[in-house]
């Protein structure tokens, strides 16, 4: 990492070895809500094709590939709503203090990170300015016994994962400050004298892993940790060039511990992506599938361009997201396990997919290929799924780094019957852009949704008395503590008999509605009418305003999407969170799931 993000990126240029385009192609019909029967397509051809084994488990979704170098620029940017929705793991920041760059001091993004359920690495020598670091070895043991005390005395001490006391000392390392063996060595022992306990990571290498001038190769300097007994806890370098290189370096890197007799250190990869790809989803999507496959520790996105902008998903420090952020999303949305992908090839076509708890849902994230693709979905048949499956197709289109996207579209929904436990989904995609496959069970059968959802009949009115339920969550719209008070804030929560779990909807005319609490006869609206994305929903009583009227719009299989006719947005979840008591709020129909509700009538 340079002084500077334009120095770093002239760096990246020169040595970066593909180039991606930001080209905008909208590819193949996008339909919200349509449902078809499959028919046969034309097949893309094998080298085209991902094959997913959904009844194979790789490993607990953990997310380890949501991260980023100086992601955080100061206490609130980006904010904690936005950095939460990504559900990031690992952010890697400047020391409290440091020079390296003008922001992303380690605690004082500590309470953004700590919200959002992240860690923190602390990179010691961005203490220094300069690129190369205007290292000093003549103050530096005090630089790292004054920041390891400054982090225990912090209360987000135990946020802090890790040391990583260098960076890329194959770019960075002045000779005349001896050999970097001998000052990792001297450093090892510094921290550990300091703090026995809290893991350090190195040797933090660029790309190049076998060495050069300045810096010895992973083979040279893990010789010399282990005859200095100063092996790192977690072993790091960076990829910046191409996710093809990834699955390579790690196996040469794990050939090296087996033949020295170190035991396999967990990986984690602190810089990921070359310039022309971050911001874009389609090239992103083959980082974090390797990462997962390749049983990565955690790995975050390169600094490139500007801090705070969340290894550029957004437009800019704080900015907007822009539509590599919402495929991250789609990652975020993954729990329970994540689950074998199959590649044709190191290059083009990949993805990572997960089943959740209940073995009821397939979801996948697929991207990096052009024109004629595929994906090929094995074990359906061991899962809970029925005879025939629901197959959801989305798409995030690309419109470079620095272009807001407000969100996923649709492109279709398909009955499929797998054929032994088999379906393949062709899908025309567009190199840039990546697409999600959610796979669900279809009418032949399966898991039964809870509760029963209660579908109007077409051109009728929804006038009545329902149970509304979040079809993300499962969970029931409710009052704050079942409060009836006038300004309450609506919320989730576990189903029950409470009357504030009852909504009369009131046919208000042009297909809008009134939302009516059963218990307190105040109506469902949003606070101080905004029109912001993340503005809570409450109660209120009838005062004529518009963010009071609402319209429900049919994805005609029994979910609703409720739309504020005041702010055009729609009702939805924090964090798209799943817990009971999580806040109801208004967003941009960005297309995941937690924006879509179940209406049972009410007996």
């Amino acid at each position: 990492m340079a002084p500077t993000a334009p120095l770093r990126a002239q760096e990246g240029a020169r040595r970066a070895s593909k180039t991606v385009t930001a080209a905008i192609s909208i590819t193949a019909l996008i339909s919200v809500g349509l449902t078809l029967t499959a028919t046969p397509a034309a097949a893309a051809s094998a080298s085209n094709t991902l094959v997913v084994n959904a009844n194979s488990t790789l490993r607990t979704v953990t997310h380890v590939a949501t991260g980023s170098l100086y992601g955080l620029a100061n206490a609130t940017q980006p904010s904690v709503s936005v950095a939460s929705a990504i559900k990031p793991n690992t952010f890697v920041q400047k020391p409290q203090g440091g020079t390296q760059q003008p922001d992303g001091d380690i605690l004082t993004v500590a309470p953004t990170a700590s919200a959002a359920g992240a860690k923190l690495v602390d990179r010691f020598v961005d203490y220094y300015p300069g690129w190369p670091y205007q290292f000093n070895s003549s103050n530096w043991l005090s630089v790292v016994d004054n920041q390891i005390a400054t982090l225990k005395a912090s209360s987000y001490y135990n946020t802090v994962s890790a040391y990583a006391p260098f960076n890329e000392p194959d770019n960075t390392w002045n000779t005349a400050n001896g050999t970097f063996n001998n000052e990792w060595v001297t450093t090892y022992r510094e921290i550990r004298a300091k703090d026995s306990t809290k893991p350090i990571q190195g040797p933090s290498f660029s790309d190049n892993i076998s060495g050069n001038s300045n810096a010895p190769s992973m083979q040279a300097f893990l010789q010399n940790a282990v005859s200095t007994n100063t092996v790192p806890d977690i072993l790091a370098w960076h990829e910046l060039e191409a996710s093809s290189k990834i699955a390579g370096d790690v196996s040469t890197v794990q050939g090296i511990e087996d033949s020295l007799g170190i035991s396999r250190r967990p990986i984690a990869i602190e810089e990921y992506a070359a310039p022309a790809e971050v911001g874009l989803p389609g090239p992103l999507v083959g980082y974090i599938a390797k990462f997962e496959r390749l049983g990565i520790n955690n790995a975050e996105l390169a600094f490139w361009n500007q801090s705070g902008a969340l290894g550029d998903l957004l437009t800019g420090k704080g900015g907007s997201p822009n539509a590599a952020y919402w495929m991250y999303t789609w990652y975020a949305a993954m729990s329970g396990n994540m689950v074998v992908t199959t590649p044709p090839a190191q290059t083009g076509i990949d993805g990572f997919a997960a089943v959740p708890s209940g073995n009821a849902q397939v979801s996948i994230v697929v991207g990096n290929c052009s024109g004629s693709c595929a994906v090929t979905v094995n074990g359906l048949n061991s899962l809970s799924l029925g005879s025939t499956v629901s197959v959801k197709i989305e798409q995030v289109v690309s419109a470079g780094r620095t272009v807001a996207v407000s969100g996923a579209s649709t492109v279709s929904t398909t009955t499929y019957t797998p054929s032994n436990g088999t379906i393949s989904v062709p899908i025309t995609m567009s190199p840039n852009n990546a697409y999600r496959i959610t796979i669900t069970p279809g009418s032949g059968g399966g898991a039964t949704p809870t509760p029963t959802p209660t579908p109007a009949a077409s051109g009728s009115s929804l006038a009545g008395t329902y149970k509304i339920t979040n079809h993300n969550s499962g969970l029931a719209l409710d009052t704050n503590g079942s409060g009836t008070a006038q300004g309450t804030l609506v919320v989730q929560a576990t189903a029950s008999s409470s009357a504030t779990q009852t909504w009369t909807l009131v046919d208000a005319g042009s297909g809008q509605y009134k939302i009516k609490n059963a218990a307190s006869g105040l109506l469902l609206g949003v606070s101080g009418m905004s029109t912001s994305d993340g503005a809570s929903a409450l109660i209120w009583s009838d005062n004529g305003t518009a963010d009071h009227l609402w319209t429900f719009t049919s994805d005609g299989a029994g979910h609703y999407k409720l739309k504020n006719v005041n702010s055009g947005k729609v009702l939805g979840v924090t964090n798209m969170s799943t817990s009971s008591g999580a806040q109801v709020v208004q967003w941009s129909d960005n297309g995941t799931a937690d924006h879509l509700w179940i209406l049972t009538k009410s007996s």
